[in-house]
């Protein structure tokens, strides 16, 4: 007889989990924001900066299509249901299996980038010309190994998640930050901008060898029955091969959006490629903390539920909607201060040395384009997760294709005609590209969920839930810009952010804990035990 699936007894465990994961994470991110200051300190937003993010974004690509979203949909849910099936020799077997494939198609197709870095830049980054182009060509081949062992990485990341150890996993980002932060600080004083770009490079290199490095002891304790070897095509490989194949897909599709984004930008005033990287580094952070932990977090579980059809699909309607109003509480009132609050933002992170406030203004401009589908952007990860765990890799694919291609003919009249049309300065184009963005990701979260309540039946979501949230996040922001026009002008960006962003949060919990929401309740309790 099936065990039933009862999601109640779960749900203290995924609660802690996605907080190990979020963990994790924001200690990855504020590493990552230390590195993004570090880059506007030496590179502003200038040629150097535009070369050397788009060098970055191009073998990124590579590392998103074989790495982490892939593998987490097409390999945890097998490797999980035979864990938690006490099949751990296969289970072995499938890992090691995978792990070869992964490692040789991954050599391959770096030592193919490396070669065709030239043609890569011409159809990424066509608007590129003459040192902007040739710094990036150099930047591209020396990134591309370093990636290759990022996606190895990712294969660390499924084993460990399968097995519940996520703060290792989400942490050792930490440590690619760390060496090109360090390679900046130590040779950013007596070295050129552009030489400081490739010694930067090398950095992340080192970073990615200690990322994947710093795993995988833990990786062969927890899997012992690692076999690295391609006779062991089992069903259970090809199972996760047949996955792989349309989340690949889906993930490439994901990626011609960034390829989108980047190719409009080239074509846009010097800066626009830079700013729009910083604008994503601060609106992915509540999309990695929030959304990404729990998605993280669940889907092993919802992977390993056994049980009847109906028990399924009870235990994962109670965990999307609990997830979701989990998600939500974070999420609305980080797409407010992005909205009404994202100069301050950019300002505390990116604006020293070369980089000045017109530059976070930029900044704010995209931020506040991409408040528009922040929720819907951050909430479709979770329904990913829970069409991964039921073995449907398809259905994600279909709505990811139809949200790239909106995404594709709105960013180049949001980016380009428009701003013409209107008599903007062409450098604010690149805010239409993020906005753009942001209403496709609707109705991509729309669709996904609509399948979705077709297959499983109705999962809950409030709409007043949803308002007392977005009500209490506009008057917390109209009372943070009140304390912005008392203060005194030309305060450092750091000390303004902190007298206008902390407000702006203790007022957002306050009212939301007055409003009876249960997670503002919770998240009190715990400041209140902390302070």
């Amino acid at each position: 007889m099936s065990s039933p699936a009862n999601p109640q007894p779960a749900q203290p465990s995924i609660a802690r989990s996605a907080f190990l994961v979020a963990a994790a994470i924001f200690l990855s991110k504020i590493a990552g924001l230390i590195r993004g200051r570090a880059l506007s300190y030496f590179f502003g937003i200038t040629y150097v900066a535009d070369a050397f993010g788009a060098a970055l974004r191009i073998p990124n690509i590579l590392q998103n299509l074989f790495g982490e979203g892939v593998l987490s949909a097409s390999f945890i849910p097998v490797y999980a249901k035979l864990i938690a099936q006490g099949e751990e020799e296969e289970a072995g077997r499938v890992a090691g299996a995978v792990f070869s494939i992964l490692a040789l198609v991954t050599a391959v197709l770096v030592l193919a980038g490396v070669l065709a870095t030239p043609w890569m830049i011409a159809a990424i980054a066509p608007g590129f010309k003459g040192e902007t182009r040739q710094l990036a060509i150099h930047l591209v081949r020396i990134f591309f190994p370093g990636v290759g062992l990022l996606v190895l990485s990712a294969w660390c990341l499924g084993i460990l998640n399968s097995h519940r150890r996520f703060f290792l996993s989400y942490a050792s980002p930490v440590a690619w930050n760390a060496a090109i932060i360090a390679s900046l600080v130590i040779f950013g004083r007596r070295t050129s901008p552009p030489q400081l770009a490739v010694v930067a490079a090398w950095g992340s290199v080192a970073g990615s060898a200690l990322q994947f490095l710093i795993q995988m002891p833990a990786v062969l304790r927890l899997a012992p029955h690692l076999r690295f070897l391609f006779s062991s095509l089992g069903d259970h490989v090809r199972t996760v091969l047949r996955n792989f194949g349309p989340v690949f897909v889906a993930r490439g599709v994901v990626q011609l959006s960034a390829y989108v984004d980047a190719f409009l930008a080239s074509f846009l005033p010097t800066g626009a490629v830079a700013s729009l990287l910083n604008a994503q580094l601060l609106y992915l952070l509540p999309v990695s903390l929030f959304g990404m932990s729990i998605s993280v977090a669940e889907l092993p579980a919802m992977s390993s539920t056994l049980g009847t059809n109906q028990e399924i699909a009870g235990a994962l309607r109670e965990r999307l909607a609990a997830s979701t109003r989990r998600i939500a509480f974070f999420v609305v009132p980080s797409a407010v201060a992005f909205l009404a609050l994202g100069d301050i933002v950019a300002g505390a992170i990116f604006q020293t040395g070369a980089f000045s406030y017109a530059d976070s203004q930029r900044v704010w401009a995209i931020l506040a384009g991409s408040a528009i589908g922040l929720v819907a952007q951050t909430v479709a990860r979770l329904y990913s997760s829970a069409y991964y765990a039921l073995r449907d890799t398809r259905t994600p694919l279909r709505f990811a294709v139809i949200r790239v291609v909106l995404t594709t003919a709105l960013g180049y009249l949001c980016a380009i005609p428009l701003p013409q049309l209107l008599g903007i300065d062409p450098k604010w184009g690149v805010a239409g590209l993020s906005a753009s963005a942001g209403l496709s990701a609707w109705i991509e979260f729309v669709l996904l969920r609509r399948n979705m309540n077709r297959r499983i039946g109705h999962v809950e979501m409030s709409l007043g839930y949803f308002a007392r949230l977005w009500t209490s996040a506009v008057i917390a922001a109209a009372l943070a810009w009140g304390i912005r026009l008392v203060l005194p002008p030309r305060m450092h960006p750091i000390v303004s952010a902190i007298a206008i962003l902390v407000p702006y949060g203790l007022v957002y919990l306050g009212l939301t804990a007055m409003m009876g929401i249960d997670q503002a309740a919770v998240l009190r309790r715990r400041l209140t035990r902390l302070g």
